[in-house]
């Protein structure tokens, strides 16, 4: 089942936090079993993450050795998820990849943040064993401290806004060809199981969906990102990038920017770039180049809107 992002940039932390990446050589059933709760716990809501099996992992400039799985161990593997994922109170059942990277088989689980969180875990695999709450701190998964449990519980009755479920929408408002020209861009392998795949199918792949499966309605994020005026749902989801001219504001050159957040994203900084940006060039006598400044380093920009998006 592949996923709605590029594997190459999700191993080397390109796309996702490094704290929401967890690297195992080996299967070792209880140790994914405890990751899986601290990331559908969510604690920090940054979106759950991903389990890589099948490759070790270097702490130094993001090194990585593959070891690859056999087919018995990837088929064992994914066998095995299922009895794990009963072993969760609620039970929650993670998404499951079959990759390969480098001649290497490997498996990636993608765990999100779970809807009926906080979320428990056997401490062992053996009969009668006690339950306990696991979050990630860091890139660490540890079991939770009675402060930890209480923040949980609050989270219990916060869903993070981008993963609701929008009542007033249905999955028609979502543009198809949107979503195809996404998974295309960011290189997912999944962009090439859509022609054969229904809608339902899809969001559900890419958890911009959710509810009861016979009123399946999108999410908010799917709706800010793959509809044609996410401003119809949202009426202030625009960017306004404005321009003063005095001190005092009244001069000002005005510029919005609406439609699907990532393209509202690129067009600002597009519009920032190649307008607002200046380039002086200082000639250094006796010196072939020359020292360049910027009214503004793109970069931090770039940061800046991206944060506050």
């Amino acid at each position: 089942m592949a996923l709605p992002i590029n594997i190459e940039e999700l191993l080397h932390g390109r796309v996702i936090e490094t704290e929401r990446l967890e690297f195992k050589a080996g299967w070792n059933p209880e140790a994914v079993l405890h990751t899986m709760c601290a990331f559908a716990n969510d604690i920090n809501n940054w979106g759950g993450g991903y389990i890589v099996i099948g490759i070790e992992e270097k702490r130094r400039a993001w090194e990585f050795t593959p070891q690859g799985l056999t087919v018995p161990e990837m088929g064992r593997i994914q066998k095995e998820l299922i009895g794990l994922s009963h072993k969760i109170k609620p039970e929650y059942f993670p998404i499951v990849e079959v990759a390969n990277y480098q001649g290497k088989d490997i498996v990636i689980i993608w765990v999100p943040g779970g809807p009926h969180r906080p979320y428990k875990a056997a401490v062992t695999l053996g009969k009668g064993a006690e339950y306990a709450y696991y979050i990630r701190r860091n890139d660490t998964t540890k079991r939770a401290t009675v402060t930890d449990e209480r923040q949980l519980m609050k989270l219990a009755h916060e869903v993070p806004f981008d993963d609701r479920v929008n009542h007033r929408a249905t999955l028609k408002d979502l543009n198809v060809r949107r979503i195809e020209e996404y998974l295309y861009a960011v290189k997912s392998a999944l962009h090439h199981e859509m022609p054969g795949l229904p809608l339902k199918d899809l969001c559900l792949r890419m958890n911009i969906a959710g509810g009861a499966d016979e009123d399946l309605r999108p999410k908010n994020i799917g709706l800010m990102l793959f509809s044609d005026e996410p401003q119809k749902f949202f009426p202030r989801t625009t960017i306004d990038v404005v321009k003063f001219k005095d001190d005092v504001g009244d001069d000002f050159d005005e510029k919005i920017f609406s439609g699907p957040v990532h393209e509202q994203v690129r067009a600002a900084l597009k519009y920032i770039k190649d307008l607002e940006i200046v380039e002086h060039v200082h000639k250094v006598e006796g010196r072939a180049e020359a020292d360049r400044f910027f009214n503004y380093p793109y970069a931090a920009i770039e940061e800046a809107l991206v944060n506050a998006v």
